[in-house]
């Protein structure tokens, strides 16, 4: 056997092999497009679009890497040079996408802390209003689930309810079977929403951020497997 066939052999082994990673990377990103829409779609009114069309983006990518998985397989056992280059054209599509949302979520995370002290101020006006129950229940469940107060600290609250004592009853902790609670500065939480909710911003796209970078590389190794095995087969056909 001959260096040539066995580094075609070698390609077209490592292809399929690499296509089975795909389907599981595809399953991954999938996965991933939904739990950070699901995670953010429960504050959907303090958060912008853009942060949503990246769930969206990477949900599109991992449908789409089922199809390539499909000319992959295909062109790897039976060796058509033309579905190859197919495939591999395929994947440098979706390299160039992943590393899109990988780059997106590297600056969209650089502007999380600025646009969240906007948007957080900006919607706290409309706290108690009935024409925004939305926004109040939103507000009530970022302060009971992160466990904060105000933006920066519950000092925020006394311009808006307009008092010096009483604050939301989210600010604080209730006592179980409590039937008389008055949620005041004694018994806040301390730290404003702005930290513990900016965090979790963050956290979720900085996972959407390595996500993206870290299969885009596995799709590199992708590509270059499928342009050897790609060359080694129309190199046949030409000595043929």
């Amino acid at each position: 056997m001959d260096l040539a066939t066995f580094m075609r052999g070698y390609s077209r082994y490592m292809l399929i092999i690499f296509n089975l990673i795909f389907v599981i990377t595809g399953v991954v990103i999938i996965s991933v497009g939904i739990s950070s829409k699901a995670y953010f779609h429960e504050f959907d009114k303090l958060m912008d679009n853009k942060y949503f069309y990246i769930s969206d983006l990477l949900i599109v990518i991992g449908v789409v890497i089922f199809l390539i998985a499909f000319f992959g397989c295909c062109g790897a056992i039976k060796e058509n040079a033309c579905m190859t280059t197919t495939y591999s054209t395929l994947l440098v599509i979706i390299f160039v996408l992943e590393l899109t949302v990988g780059i997106v979520a590297v600056v969209l995370k650089g502007d999380v802390e600025q646009f969240l002290d906007n948007r957080l101020h900006e919607t706290m006006k409309q706290y108690g209003n009935k024409t925004f129950n939305e926004t109040t229940a939103i507000w009530d469940a970022v302060q009971n689930q992160f466990k904060c107060c105000g933006v920066d600290n519950y000092t925020d609250w006394y311009n808006i309810l307009h008092n010096n004592i009483d604050l939301p009853l989210s600010c604080c902790k209730i006592p179980p079977g409590s039937t008389s609670f008055t949620c005041n500065s004694n018994n806040t939480y301390k730290v404003g929403c702005l930290q513990e909710f900016g965090d979790f911003v963050s956290y979720n796209i900085s996972y959407v951020e390595g996500i993206g970078i870290g299969l885009a590389v596995i799709q590199l190794l992708g590509i270059i497997f499928s342009c050897c095995l790609s060359k080694f087969i129309r190199s046949d056909y030409e000595t043929v």
